[in-house]
């Protein structure tokens, strides 16, 4: 039972951190640090990308209609227009998935660490706010998500590499990338969400992949706690979700990279100290 109670709390906190740009993975290792999952280590470590795929079904239920290139209640344009984005979709998380195939293995080894993921969460931090002040002023030239084009959508992969450094955040990077490139929050935000279908499947198929052919057996304690996990992450991502999108159309990012900030510089004290 004490199990799948912190599985809850995991996935609450995967649900809300997953959209938000404060990094799903980088407060998942530092809860690990504090509350720890009874589970063997090759458990843990498909646990904390697995459980995306519940948060990633909120996006699927979210925004079914305007993902769903076979809907009646559209008409043949509009059914293009969705096969269009899907495409620009797949081409934008091409780079980072390149980089993850062939550095996912160094990457948990090296920087999957709290300090890591506290210089990571201050540094996007203070690039949220350098951002938001230098974009006060200007008018975004794509505002809406059916505008972004080829380019813009690869613009806008490059970025999401840097979200491979935990820490830095998925959406996060997606999002202020976006945003540098001309797109606004809500479009941004948007794409961010729909990159995150395709890009977080193959990560959780990769790391479910490496666990079986780990030949490590999974308990029924630890089924239970994946299944809780995923469920939890999905009901608090419907909420978070539609709580961001309504928070982008009339707010910055910048209270974002304030709590980014406040949150690495209290763990780096934290870790000093112990």
């Amino acid at each position: 039972m004490l199990e799948f109670l912190k599985a809850i709390l995991f996935g609450i906190v995967e649900g809300v951190t997953e959209w938000l740009p404060i990094s799903s993975t980088g407060h998942l290792i530092l809860l690990n640090e504090f509350v720890t999952l009874n589970v063997t280590e090759a458990f843990q470590s498909m646990f904390d990308v697995v459980i995306q795929l519940g948060a990633i079904l909120a996006v699927v239920v979210l925004f079914f209609h305007k993902l769903n290139p076979f809907s009646p209640r559209k008409t043949q344009g509009e059914k293009k227009d969705t096969w269009d984005l899907w495409f620009k979709v797949i081409v934008a998380i091409i780079p980072s998935g390149i980089v993850g195939v062939l550095l996912d293995d160094w990457m948990e080894a090296h920087l999957h660490t709290a300090v890591v993921v506290s210089l990571a969460l201050i540094v996007y931090g203070v690039a949220f706010i350098l951002v938001e002040r230098r974009n006060k002023n200007l008018a975004p030239k794509v505002g809406s998500v059916w505008n972004i084009n080829w380019r813009l959508a690869l613009g806008i992969g490059l970025f999401q590499c840097l979200s491979l450094i935990p820490g830095t955040s998925r959406s996060g990077s997606t999002i202020l990338g976006a945003i540098l490139l001309g797109a606004s929050r809500s479009a941004g935000a948007e794409f961010s969400f729909f990159m995150a279908i395709p890009t977080m499947l193959g990560a959780s198929a990769i790391k479910m992949l490496k666990f079986f052919l780990s030949g490590v057996p999974m308990t029924g304690t630890e089924v239970g706690v994946l299944a809780i996990g995923c469920a939890v992450a999905f009901l608090v991502s419907l909420l978070t979700i539609r709580a961001l999108m309504e928070y982008v159309r009339k707010h910055s990012f910048s209270a974002f990279g304030v709590y980014r900030i406040v949150l690495g510089a209290l763990v780096l004290a934290y870790f000093a100290l112990v």
